[in-house]
C-alpha cells in the first residue's frame, strides 16, 4: 500500500479577508480584526496583507498595532459570518472526500487517498480546491500536500497567499529540517525557549536529537515532537460527521474589570454557569463534577473541582458549587482577572437516577422547568430578556453574554491530553 495523500487547507487571513470581501470600502486600507478593547480582549485576531506589511502581528494588542500603523482600521469580529464561510469551505472539501477534519474555522485536513483515481493526484486536487475557493467564496487559500498531517500543515504555512506546497518523503529533509523549531505544530513559545537553551533551533535539530533527551525536559511530548520532525506522524484524518465523545462543557472569560470581592466572583460564576448549563441542556447532558479555573491580575492561576451528589444541568447547582470551591481555595491575595467554569463527567440527561429521601425532589423538578423556560425565552427574545436579579447590581459584569459572545478557538490536534 502506498503513502496516504493528505491535504491541509488554510484560508488566508480568514477573518480579515471575509471582512474586506463584505465591505468593499475597506479593501484598500490596512485592516485588523480585533477583540473589543473595552472588554479587555483588545488583541489582533487577524489582519490583511496591507496591515501585515507594516509589521503588525496576530496576538499583539491594539495600541502596539497602531504604533506600527497609525491609519490602521480596526473592525470587531463577526463570528456568525465566519462560521458561514467556514461551512462553505468545508462543503467544497467534501466534494473530494468524506475525510475532512476541521482545525478551527479556517483550517482543515483532507485525506484524499481514495479520491486520486477520480480527481487526479494530490497536487491537482489542491490546485482545484484553491481555484474553487477563490471563485466561489471570493477569498484565497494555501494548501499543503504531504503523506501525513503534520507536514501537510507545514506546507500550507510555507507559501501564502494562494499557493500549493508539496512535502514528500523524498524532499522533507531539505524542505522541513532547515525551518525554525517554532514552525512545527505545538512548539509554542515556552517549548521553543526550552529547546533553544539546549542549542536546538531548527526542526532538523529536533529530528536529530535523542528522543530520550527530549523527553528528559519536555516529558512525553518530547518524543511526540521528535516523531513529528522525522515524518512519523500516522494520525488519521477524522471522517466528516464523526464526533468525538464530549467529555466536558465549559466557558471562561477575562472580565471587563478586576474582581475584588466574593460578590463580584459570584456574579461571574452565575453568568458562566448559566451558559454552561444551557449548553448541557442543549446537547442533552448532565454533569457529575464542576471545575473552576481562576487567574489573578499577576497571572497566578489554579484549578480545582468538586463532585455533585447527583448529576445536574442546573445553573444554580453549578454556581453554588463553584462558589463553595472558590471560598475554600482562594484567599484574596490579588484581584482576579479571569474565571472559568466547566461541567465534567457528563452523563445523558435522560439517564435513570436514584431519587433521594433527604432532598426536595419537587423543588428540583420545578427548577428544571424554570431553567427550560428561561432557555425558551432567551431563544425567542434574546439573552437579556430575562436575568437574575443579582446581575443587575453591576453594569459591567451583568451585561456579559458568554454563551454567544465568545471567541472561537481551534480544536486540538489530539483528542486527548494537552501539549506543553
Amino acid at each position: 500500500m502506498g503513502d496516504r495523500v493528505i491535504l491541509h487547507a488554510d484560508l488566508n487571513n480568514f477573518y480579515a479577508s471575509v471582512e474586506c470581501l463584505h465591505r468593499p470600502e475597506i479593501r484598500d486600507k490596512p485592516v485588523a480584526v480585533c477583540g473589543d478593547p473595552a472588554a479587555r480582549h483588545g488583541i489582533v485576531l487577524a489582519k490583511n496583507y496591507l496591515a501585515k506589511a507594516t509589521g503588525i502581528k496576530t496576538g499583539e494588542v491594539i495600541w502596539q498595532a497602531r504604533q506600527k500603523c497609525p491609519q490602521l482600521l480596526v473592525v470587531p469580529p463577526n463570528y456568525p459570518l465566519y462560521l458561514r464561510f467556514g461551512r462553505l469551505a468545508r462543503s467544497i472539501y467534501s466534494s473530494y472526500t468524506d475525510q475532512v477534519e476541521p482545525f478551527g474555522l479556517d483550517e482543515a485536513w483532507l485525506d484524499v487517498s481514495g479520491s486520486i483515481h477520480i480527481f487526479g493526484d494530490g497536487i491537482r486536487i489542491a490546485d482545484e480546491i484553491r481555484e474553487r475557493i477563490k471563485s466561489e467564496l471570493g477569498i484565497t487559500a494555501s494548501v499543503g500536500v504531504s503523506y501525513n498531517k503534520i507536514f501537510a500543515k507545514l506546507g500550507s504555512d510555507m507559501k501564502k497567499p494562494d499557493a500549493t506546497t508539496i512535502i514528500s518523503r523524498e524532499n522533507f529533509k531539505q524542505v522541513v529540517w532547515p525551518l525554525p523549531a517554532g514552525e512545527l505544530l505545538y512548539v509554542g513559545r515556552a517549548t521553543r525557549h526550552k529547546l533553544a537553551r539546549r542549542g536546538i533551533s531548527t526542526i532538523g535539530d529536533i529530528a536529530g536529537a535523542d528522543p530520550g533527551y527530549l523527553r528528559s525536559f519536555l516529558g512525553k511530548w518530547g518524543e511526540v515532537l521528535w516523531s513529528f520532525a522525522n515524518g512519523y506522524d500516522s494520525s488519521a484524518v477524522v471522517h466528516q460527521g464523526e464526533e468525538s465523545l464530549i467529555k466536558s462543557v465549559g466557558n471562561s472569560i477575562t472580565t471587563p474589570r478586576d474582581l475584588e470581592s466574593d460578590e463580584d466572583v459570584q456574579m461571574i460564576f452565575y453568568v458562566l454557569s448559566e451558559s454552561v448549563a444551557a449548553r448541557m441542556r442543549e446537547h442533552g447532558f448532565k454533569c457529575r463534577t464542576v471545575q473552576i479555573q481562576i487567574r489573578d491580575k499577576d497571572l497566578f492561576s489554579f484549578g480545582v473541582q468538586g463532585k455533585f451528589s447527583k448529576p445536574t444541568y442546573l445553573s444554580s447547582d453549578l454556581a453554588e458549587k463553584a462558589m463553595e470551591l472558590f471560598r475554600i481555595n482562594y484567599s484574596w491575595t490579588n484581584p482576579i482577572r479571569s474565571v472559568g467554569v466547566r461541567g465534567c463527567d457528563l452523563v445523558s440527561a435522560d439517564s435513570h437516577e436514584q431519587l433521594s429521601l433527604f432532598e426536595n425532589e419537587a423543588w428540583r423538578i420545578k427548577q428544571d422547568k424554570i431553567e427550560a423556560t428561561v432557555d425558551v425565552l432567551r431563544y425567542r427574545f434574546g439573552h437579556f430578556s430575562i436575568q437574575r436579579a443579582v446581575l443587575l447590581k453591576d453594569n459591567e459584569l451583568g451585561v456579559i453574554n458568554p454563551k454567544e459572545d465568545h471567541v472561537i478557538h481551534p480544536v486540538a490536534f489530539f483528542k486527548e491530553g494537552r501539549l506543553p
